[in-house]
C-alpha cells in the first residue's frame, strides 16, 4: 500500500467538504464564472455533444457547461453543492429560455443510476472534489458505454496551478490531500479513468484573464472568488499585504502583454475527452 493510500483514511472527507462548501458559497463564483464562459463553449464542442443527448454537468457552479450543452439541444442536468450558484444557473437558463435541471448534489456521490447519461462534463469543477478517485469513479459510473466524459482542468505549472502553490505557502493544505491541479496532469487522469476508458484524448489549452492591471486582477478574485476571499480572511494584515503583492507579481509573470498596457494573464489548462468503455 502506498503512502498516499495509507494517509487517505485519516482525512475526514465529510468535514472537509462542509468547509469547502462554505468556501465556495462565499463571494459569488458566478461573477468569476462569467469570465470563463468561452472555455465551457469550447469544451462542449471538443466533446462533440449531439443534440438530444442526456448530459450531466458535475460541479456546475452557475451553469456554464450545462448551459453550453443546452444551447446545443441536449437534455441537461447541472449538479453542484452550492444552492446559491444553482439558483443563478436557473436564472441564466430562464433568461435564455433553455431547459436545464439544476440539482443539489455531491460529485463523489452522484444521485443517478448507472449509465444514465450520454455525456458527463465538468469544467474546473470535479477537480476540486477532495477524493479524486471517488469523483472519477462516479462520473464513469453514470456515463453509458460509448458515451463521453469531457473535462477542463487547470495545469500544475500554469498560472492557476502556481497560484494554488502560492496560497499553500500562506495557508498549509490538509495533510495527505491530493492537490486539485493534479487533474491537470494527463498521467493522473489516465490513472483515474484508464480502467473505464476506451480512449482518452488530451488537448492543451490556454485561457486569458484580462484586467486593467495585475492589482485589479487580485482585487477581483479577492472580492468574488471564495477560496481567495477566505484565504485573505484567515491572515493578519501584514500577511494579507504580502499575499496581495505576491499574487500581483505572479500575474505579471504570466502576462502575455509583457507589461505593455492592460494585463492579459495566460492560464494553461487541459481539455480531456474520455470515451467510456
Amino acid at each position: 500500500m502506498s503512502m498516499t493510500q495509507t494517509a487517505s483514511p485519516t482525512i475526514d472527507f465529510a468535514a472537509l467538504k462542509q468547509r469547502q462548501q462554505a468556501t465556495w458559497a462565499s463571494g459569488d463564483f458566478s461573477v468569476v464564472g462569467a469570465r470563463i464562459v468561452f472555455q465551457a463553449e469550447l469544451l462542449v464542442e471538443t466533446a462533440d455533444l449531439q443534440s438530444g443527448w442526456r448530459v450531466l454537468d458535475v460541479a456546475t457552479g452557475s451553469g456554464n457547461a450545462a448551459l453550453a450543452a443546452a444551447r446545443r439541444g441536449c437534455h441537461v442536468v447541472g449538479l453542484d453543492y452550492v444552492p446559491a450558484l444553482l439558483e443563478r444557473g436557473r436564472q441564466r437558463a430562464s433568461a435564455e429560455q433553455l431547459s436545464v435541471e439544476f440539482l443539489t448534489g455531491d460529485a463523489e456521490d452522484l444521485p443517478f443510476p448507472d449509465a444514465s447519461f450520454d455525456a458527463v462534463t465538468s469544467i474546473y469543477g470535479a477537480m476540486f472534489a477532495p477524493n479524486h478517485e471517488r469523483a472519477a469513479l462516479e462520473m464513469a459510473r453514470v456515463c453509458r458505454q460509448g458515451g463521453r466524459i469531457a473535462l477542463a482542468c487547470w495545469t500544475p505549472g500554469g498560472f492557476i496551478g502556481e497560484t494554488f502553490k502560492l496560497f499553500s505557502r500562506f495557508i498549509p493544505p490538509v495533510a495527505g490531500l491530493q492537490p486539485p491541479v493534479r487533474w491537470g496532469e494527463e498521467a493522473h487522469q489516465r490513472k483515474l479513468f484508464g480502467a473505464s476508458a476506451a480512449s482518452i484524448a488530451v488537448y492543451p489549452r490556454t485561457a486569458i484573464f484580462r484586467f486593467p492591471s495585475a492589482e485589479e486582477n487580485v482585487a477581483f478574485f479577492r472580492t468574488w472568488y471564495g477560496p481567495t476571499l477566505k484565504a485573505f480572511e484567515a491572515l493578519d494584515a501584514s500577511r494579507r499585504e504580502a499575499l496581495s503583492r505576491e499574487l500581483a507579481e505572479l500575474a505579471r509573470r504570466f502576462d502575455r502583454n509583457r507589461g505593455q498596457g492592460p494585463i492579459a494573464i495566460a492560464a494553461d489548462y487541459i481539455e480531456t475527452v474520455i470515451t467510456r468503455a
